[in-house]
């Protein structure tokens, strides 16, 4: 049996744990007796919070009920906010604001705002105005084509895709130009990074930067995210850029890495929404998205790290789109990973709790009445805080048709501002709607459905001989190929493109930006003047890395020398000579 399937046992062991404390409660006086008091004092220690209409209302929703097997299925089943198994959320608190007038949430915001455009000075300024108004910075970036395969801006081929969909982010000096003003290793800032293939080397880039400006100190005060998530690649996305064996390693360099320099650091977010935007559906999206984790918790044990020290620093990216499964999806996620951590890893409570960031559905984006789209936002960033996520991206409505623009990525920000702070749905209250009926219906059948799939990887062999069967692959083809049939029979409604469609209305002509050909020309001028300048350091810098690489060494460590003299094309070119490139099977 696979880990996977000790998964499934785990669940399903603990689903008759609580089966048998609810019976208990309710047939053991003395049990009954101590459940009532504890429920009694949860109830007493919830302080109560005014409305600005002046209601008075609990800080903490919890049912009216005093029947001891609902009480015992509650704790033992659900947990408290804040309590294992975490299905109502990590942390007690939550979006709740402060009760002082001040308007602030004891946690930090939660939104974090998506940005990538042009050259590096673009992207800062966007940065600067994305968070004009947050007292967190939370920045998260993304890249251009090039970057995200380990390519130059000077490479054959890539002049028009320069600082297109995403930044161009080319050597050390791009990464302190991205970055500018902005305090790295501050208390209240976070970084973001969406990248896979090359992300160790990206990462070595801004822990250099870092310290280029603020000194060696700084790296263990460096917070943030990245992606970093290989298993995702092979499976949904395709940008993998080293084969699968060499990737994983890099990836552990890096995670051993930052477990023990960058204690703030979380250097891989297990993402199911690439998968999701793939065209998984909402239970595929959330079993291999779980299912990776578990592969990558297995992968660094065997490594020799401790969980109890690596699974705290590790995060997951959800999809979050508009089918009825979204209601419940991440608490079920959180639920599974905390009994899988607890049961079959052993993992302390730090390691348990599933910290999420999701991101509202592009794929729901529709070029057609593209207005529609700040509505299906605004329900889709609805179910996200339902879910208790920790962060929240939402996208822009004019993002089918280029990158979003100021206007657009404004809204997109002041819908999560208006949900999170004018309405009266998160601010007063925690755990507002969770352990309704319908929300317990569909968390049951998610969660049904997730371990059923989880047992058809179990019987392939577990997660990596999946994917060379290309298992998940062909699952998330076939769930497309049907979400893209069900559009066009109709039996799948979206507003505007198959139902309720005005004849007469005639497609806009939207602003599209683009970088412009000079500043891409720039992008290559500088990159050539960084090579000019380190030329004689760069040769010895590439070769002490290939030898790292040979020897066994932890090549994250020499990454971050490596970037001081040399661009990302050129590091990606060395280890290419020496590991060879990811190879797709047909």
């Amino acid at each position: 049996m696979s880990t996977l399937g000790r998964v499934c046992e785990s669940v399903e062991g603990h689903a008759r744990f609580v089966a048998d404390q609810v019976r208990r409660a309710r047939q053991d006086a003395a049990f009954r007796a101590e459940l009532l008091e504890r429920w009694k004092a949860i109830r007493e220690s919830i302080g109560t919070v005014r409305t600005p209409t002046g209601l008075e209302l609990p800080a903490l929703a919890l049912p009216p009920i005093d029947e001891p097997g609902e009480i015992a299925r509650i704790l033992f089943g659900e947990g408290l906010p804040g309590e294992f198994p975490f299905t109502n959320g990590i942390y007690r608190e939550m979006y709740r604001q402060d009760g002082g007038g001040s308007g602030h949430r004891a946690q930090e915001e939660p939104t974090r705002l998506f940005a990538g455009l042009g050259l590096a000075e673009d992207t800062n300024e966007r940065f600067h105005y994305l968070t004009r108004h947050q007292r967190s910075i939370r920045l998260s970036t993304a890249f251009d084509g090039p970057t995200l395969y380990g390519l130059d801006s000077d490479a054959d081929g890539v002049f028009g895709k320069i600082g297109e969909g995403g930044v161009a982010i080319d050597t050390v000096e791009d990464m302190e130009r991205l970055f500018a003003r902005f305090p790295l290793g501050g208390e209240r800032l976070s970084a973001s990074m969406t990248i896979n293939g090359p992300a160790p080397i990206i990462l070595a880039m801004y822990v250099a930067a870092a310290r280029r400006r603020f000194g060696a100190k700084v790296v263990s005060k460096l917070r943030g995210t990245i992606q970093a998530d290989i298993l995702k690649e092979v499976q949904a996305q395709n940008e993998i850029i080293f084969p699968l064996e060499a990737s994983l390693r890099f990836l552990g360099d890096m995670v051993e890495y930052t477990t023990a320099h960058l204690p703030r650091w979380y250097p891989i977010s297990i993402s199911g929404y690439h998968i999701a935007e793939a065209g998984a559906t909402p239970v595929q999206q959330a079993a291999y998205t779980l299912s990776n984790g578990f592969t990558y918790v297995e992968l660094f044990r065997q490594r020799g790290l401790d969980v109890d020290r690596f699974g705290p620093r590790l995060s997951f990216f959800l999809d979050c789109g508009l089918d009825l499964e979204y209601l419940a999806l991440a608490r079920v996620c959180r639920k599974i990973w905390a009994i899988a951590l607890r049961d079959v890893f052993g993992a302390g409570e730090r390691a348990q709790r599933f910290r999420l960031h999701m991101q509202t559905s592009g794929r729901s984006l529709i070029a057609q009445d593209f207005k529609n789209n700040l509505t299906r936002t605004a329900v889709e960033l609805l179910l996200a805080y339902i879910n208790a996520t920790n962060s929240c991206h939402s996208n822009s409505a004019d993002e089918p048709f280029t990158t979003p623009g100021e206007e657009y990525v404004r809204l997109a920000a002041h819908a999560q501002s208006i949900l999170l702070e004018e309405t009266g749905l998160f601010r007063h209250m925690t755990n507002l709607l969770g352990g309704s009926p319908g929300m317990q219906a569909v968390e049951q059948a998610v969660e049904h459905a997730i371990l059923e799939e989880f047992r058809a990887l179990d019987r392939l062999g577990g997660v990596l001989a999946a994917v060379d069967v290309r298992y998940q692959r062909a699952q998330i083809q076939a769930a497309a190929h049907r979400y893209e049939q069900q559009i066009a029979d109709g039996t799948r409604p979206i507003i505007g493109l198959n139902r309720y469609t005005d004849p007469g209305e005639k497609m806009i002509e939207p602003k599209v930006i683009r970088t412009p050909r000079r500043q891409k020309q720039h992008q290559i001028d500088r990159l050539r003047a960084f090579k000019h300048r380190h030329a004689a350091k760069a040769g010895p810098a590439l070769d002490a890395l290939a030898r790292t690489v040979e020897s066994g060494g932890n090549v994250f460590a020499e990454l971050i020398k490596t970037v001081e003299h040399c661009s990302l094309g050129q590091i990606t070119g060395r280890l290419f000579e020496v590991v060879g490139r990811f190879r797709p099977s047909v």
